[in-house]
Order: C-alpha cells, then sequence, then structure tokens
C-alpha cells in the first residue's frame, strides 16, 4: 500500500498527507512503546529528532523509558496502526467504511454528536445526543472512545446492535457497516441572487465540489451571483493542498499561508495566481469556535487579503501542520507535527484562531442553523438573510479599498 520509509525522507515527507483535523469517529490511538518493535522505536526517535515542530532533549531517552518522551509531544502526533492509516486516507478522499457516526468523549461514557448523511447510522434512527450504552453484547458505559472505536472496528458480526440512551429509555438498532461518501459541500441559492455554500469539512474532492456548485448556482440563477456566503461553522479541517486550492478559487494574487518549521522542507509560502470565480462578487464567511486548521486557513487568506468579511466568533486555533511518516515497511505511520500555520500577515493560528470582523451572539448564531438552511425553511432563511443584509455593504467597501490600493 504504501512504500517503506528509507532516506531522503527530507525530499518525500512535505508530498505526504498534511491533516489538520479528523472526525472523532476516526480514533488515532496515543502511541505506545509496548506496541513497537526496537527497530520501530529507533525510526520514531530518528524522526522525532529531525522533523517535529520543536527542539526535543533526546539523548537521555532508552528504550525503557520512551513513554516519556512521548509525553512531551502535542496532542496532534500519534502513532496510526494500519486500520487507522486507512481510515486516515479514506477520510482525505471523501470515504468512509462504518456506521457513520460522529462521537463525543463526556465524563461518564461516549455520546453520538451527530449522523452523516446516507448513513447505516442515519438510516436506522441513530439521533444527536444519544448515549452509547452498549455494543452488541459488551457494555460500554463509561468507556473511552478509543475502547469504543476498537470493539466497533473488531464486531465479528456483519450487523451491529447499538444500544443508546435516550429520553431516559434504552434503544437498541441494528446497523451494518457501509461505505459511506463524506459530502463537504453542499449549497443552496438565497433571493437576491446570493449563494450560500456549506462547507463541513476539506478533503481531496472539496475543490472541485465547490467549484462545481458555484457552477450551478450561477446557471440556476441564469447570471452571476450578486454575492457568496461561506458557511465554515463546525468545520475540522481537512488537507491542505484542499484548503490552498479553494482559497486560490476567491483570489487574484497575494500570500495564501506559510508555514514554519525546523527542517527546510517545513518553511514553505503559497500564494494565488490570478482569476476569481466569483469576477470580484463580495463575500462573507461565517466560522465559530469549532472551525479550525483547514477552515482556518481559508478564513484567514481570505480576510487578510481583503477579499470577504468575516463573521461570528473566534475560530478554534488548531495551527500545526501534521504530516505522515511511514513506519516500518509503510504500513504504519507516525503523524508528526511538523510546523505552524501563519495567515498572510504573519498571524500565528496555532491557540489564537482567527478573530472575526464581525462578532456574533450565540443567540444569532443558533438562529443561523445551517440544517434549516440548507433544508429551505422560509423562516430561518428569512432571519439569516435579515442578519447578513446589512453586512453586504461592508464587504463592497473592504474589496474597494483593498483595489484602490493596489
Amino acid at each position: 500500500m504504501m512504500t517503506p520509509c528509507v532516506q531522503p525522507i527530507k525530499d518525500r515527507l512535505w508530498h505526504w498527507l498534511c491533516l489538520f483535523g479528523l472526525m472523532l469517529s476516526l480514533v488515532c490511538l496515543p502511541l505506545s512503546a509496548r506496541q513497537l518493535s526496537s527497530e520501530q522505536i529507533d525510526e520514531i526517535l530518528y524522526h522525532i529528532h529531525t522533523y517535529y515542530v520543536e527542539d526535543l532533549p533526546l539523548s537521555h531517552v532508552r528504550k525503557d523509558n520512551f513513554g516519556e518522551l512521548l509525553t512531551q509531544l502535542d496532542d496532534y502526533s500519534k502513532y496510526l496502526d494500519e486500520h487507522e492509516l486507512e481510515a486516515l486516507f479514506s477520510a482525505a478522499n471523501g470515504r468512509y467504511t462504518g456506521l457513520g457516526i460522529e462521537v463525543e468523549e463526556v465524563e461518564d461514557g461516549v455520546v453520538i454528536v451527530d449522523t452523516l448523511p446516507g448513513s447505516p447510522a442515519e438510516a436506522a434512527g441513530i439521533e444527536g445526543g444519544d448515549k452509547l450504552i452498549a455494543i452488541n453484547t459488551h457494555n460500554v458505559k463509561r468507556k473511552t472512545i478509543a475502547e469504543v472505536s476498537k470493539l466497533l472496528r473488531e464486531a465479528q458480526f456483519s450487523t451491529i446492535q447499538l444500544t443508546v440512551e435516550r429520553a431516559n429509555a434504552e434503544v437498541t438498532l441494528a446497523l451494518r457497516r457501509q461505505q459511506i461518501t463524506l459530502r463537504s459541500v453542499s449549497s443552496q441559492l438565497l433571493p437576491g441572487g446570493i449563494g450560500y455554500v456549506l462547507l463541513s469539512s476539506f478533503n481531496n474532492h472539496s475543490y472541485h465540489d465547490i467549484a462545481r456548485h458555484i457552477s450551478m448556482l450561477n446557471s440556476h440563477l441564469g447570471e452571476p451571483l450578486k454575492g457568496l456566503i461561506i458557511d465554515l461553522r463546525d468545520n475540522p479541517g481537512g488537507t491542505l493542498n484542499s484548503a490552498v486550492a479553494i482559497s486560490d478559487l476567491f483570489l487574484q494574487g497575494g500570500t495564501i499561508v506559510s508555514t514554519r518549521g525546523r527542517f527546510y522542507d517545513a518553511n514553505q509560502r503559497f500564494f494565488a495566481a490570478q482569476g476569481d470565480i466569483l469576477n470580484g462578487a463580495p463575500m462573507l464567511v461565517l466560522i465559530n469556535e469549532q472551525s479550525a486548521s483547514a477552515a482556518e486557513i481559508l478564513a484567514g487568506a481570505l480576510q487578510d487579503n481583503s477579499r470577504a468579511l468575516i463573521l461570528g466568533n473566534r475560530s478554534y486555533g488548531k495551527g500545526s501542520v501534521q504530516s505522515l511518516i511511514p513506519i516500518g515497511n509503510g504500513t504504519t505511520a507516525l503523524k508528526l507535527t511538523t510546523a505552524r500555520y501563519f495567515t498572510p500577515s504573519g498571524q500565528s493560528i496555532e491557540g489564537t484562531g482567527i478573530q472575526p470582523d464581525v462578532v456574533f451572539s450565540k443567540q444569532v448564531l443558533l438562529e443561523l442553523d445551517k440544517d434549516a438552511i440548507m433544508a429551505g425553511e422560509k423562516k430561518v432563511r428569512q432571519t439569516f438573510i435579515a442578519n447578513l443584509d446589512k453586512h453586504w455593504q461592508k464587504a463592497e467597501k473592504l474589496l474597494q479599498n483593498h483595489n484602490l490600493q493596489q
């Protein structure tokens, strides 16, 4: 599936997939010395010494205290076994084989946050807020996400029985794994010739999908869009190439993002080529505290290049680059933080996020419900348009001032 990790890795590393965020259903387990051979530990130590974003003292590290070093790495650096690596590549390519649930860990167990559209979980009637109680005959109360993920992956039967707690009652539902297409882009044409694009994640198809949706909106309108809203709320990120390419769709030039790290190839700057798919129409971008990494790169690029007005709440602040480094024969990998992201103005995204131009209250953001907008609910659409109408003039003025400065 993958080539062995051989020198010169510097020339190959940056061309591996760079990742920003994963759905919680794709769990990456922490590194454990007990899982690894002596040769693998040596290999991992070499990569940490050479490529990790910070220079860690490794001279004192021995095989028997290897775990101590791992606690010094950030939360995004992980050892991926073959199952986790395959799941990661599938997600990046817009595919996912499983049940289609997004989960989060709470104090006393695991709760389902949402289901993927067209997934077995959605078809079976799994709902956001359901608390996992059992998987087949295994009680999963007070289990971690990692433990739940392992049980789901190792389930021997084609039909999986999920028992959930809902409204103080237990419900058991039967599901079958299947390959799910991860749809990252959806759109609506709003009154006044305004396009609304909901970008839920960044995968290897998102660039083509967003360009296709904008073309469809133009066709439905019968003329070019008068403006575009990109909704990045709750977008956890995705691939670097996708974030750069989508930013480039709307920019006539300038820096999109830069990266800085300890090894040579980690220091890069990405530029936009001439050509704007909207021909200069104004843009509004919605973000919230769950908009992370690739979503922050797109918002930062459009904000710093005066291309869009950013609305909402300060974003998550995940501004680190994770690169995949194959381990051993290449069936497993080290996902290692190798650089930090910086917006065109030089602002670090890590820990700070993107500050919107216009801050919305949580109440306003709740009124701008994404699902209701996409479902075409008239009342929500009217509220949505009313809340955003007054900001188009600011977005147009932003563009005019920028064009005058060029």
